[in-house]
Formats: C-alpha cells, structure tokens, sequence
C-alpha cells in the first residue's frame, strides 16, 4: 500500500523534481562501443512514463534533475514533454533547482523532490517535500518526508505521484478521466 502524504505538503507542490539514477532507473547504466562510437542506455518503467503525465495533467511542472548528462534520459525528457532539465550540472543539483525555481519566481517550499543518494541531500533538505524511494541510502531517508515502498526504476515515480496527486484530491478525478475514456495528453509513456 502506497505511505499517505501530508495534504498541507502535498497541496504546496508546483513543482516535482525527480533524481533519474535510482529513481527513474533501477541505477543500471549500460554502456557499449560500436564503430560510431559510444552507446549508452537507460531501462525506464511505463508506470513512471503515465505518472509522469498525470502530474502535468494536474497542472505539476515535472523537472529531472541529474548529476550525469545522457543522451538517453534526454530522449526519455523529450518524449515526456519535460521542459526543465538539468543533466550534469557542473555546479550541482542544488544550483540547477535553484534555477528552475528562480525562472517560475517560486520558492523550494513549492517544490517536492524525489531522490535515493547523497547527492540529493542538498535538495531534499531545502524543497517542502523530499521523497526517497526505497532503496535509498540512509541518510537520503532520514532526510525524507515520505519513503516509498517501489524500487527505482520499477514503478517508484508512479507510486510518489499517486501518494501527491491523491493527497492534493486530485487522484480520482484524474482515475474517472480514463473510466470515461478520455487519455492523459501525449501518447508516451
């Protein structure tokens, strides 16, 4: 069963930035060579592709925020329609948040991140709702006001924007949606 969340915390979110390694992955990064070069891959989940969406629907901005640049989590952004992405940020992710912050002219209190390593600490200790999958680290958890059940890459982004959307009200609305037949925008997931 997926843990509550907080509807003060969860009605404050206008942002959700999601760590990719760990997260959006199950952390596994492949990489092999070929006669044009170098090819690296990612394995995302169908669920974190739909929960990706249903957050946009509800009016979320959603934001990857990643210590490493990658072609392949560029392509995953793209096809999410993800406008805010920061991949290897020299000067951290703290500083990348900042800055998408900064552009909306909205504060940490309005973000949430999602995160599984030490290298989300400095987020996850300004934003108004850090998140942990999990697998994550200790202090990554501790840090946490909300720790998922789903393992990274298996579903763990769609768990976290059920546990938001439905402490907002919104899940079942967004759920009648499909009973209705209608479809979250895009056809991605």
């Amino acid at each position: 069963m997926t843990p509550a969340l907080d509807p003060r915390r969860a009605k404050a979110v206008r942002l959700v930035s999601l760590d990719v390694d760990g997260v959006l992955t199950d952390g596994s990064i492949w990489i092999g060579a070929d006669a044009v070069g170098r090819t690296e891959m990612r394995r995302f989940h169908a669920l974190d592709g739909m929960a990706i969406r249903l957050m946009q629907r509800a009016g979320l901005v959603v934001a990857f925020v990643s210590g490493k640049r990658s072609t392949a989590v560029g392509l995953r952004a793209r096809e999410l329609g993800i406008e805010e992405v920061s991949l290897g940020a020299p000067e951290g992710k703290l500083a990348a948040l900042r800055g998408i912050l900064a552009r909306r002219d909205w504060t940490f209190a309005q973000a949430a991140h999602l995160g599984d390593d030490l290298a989300d600490l400095s987020v996850m200790e300004r934003v108004g709702l850090p998140a942990a999958v999990v697998g994550a680290v200790p202090e990554v958890r501790a840090a946490a006001a909300w720790v998922g059940t789903v393992p990274g890459g298996e579903g763990a982004v769609r768990e976290f924007a059920e546990a938001l959307l439905a402490g907002r009200g919104e899940w079942d609305d967004l759920v009648a949606e499909f009973r209705e037949g209608g479809r979250v925008c895009g056809s991605s997931t």
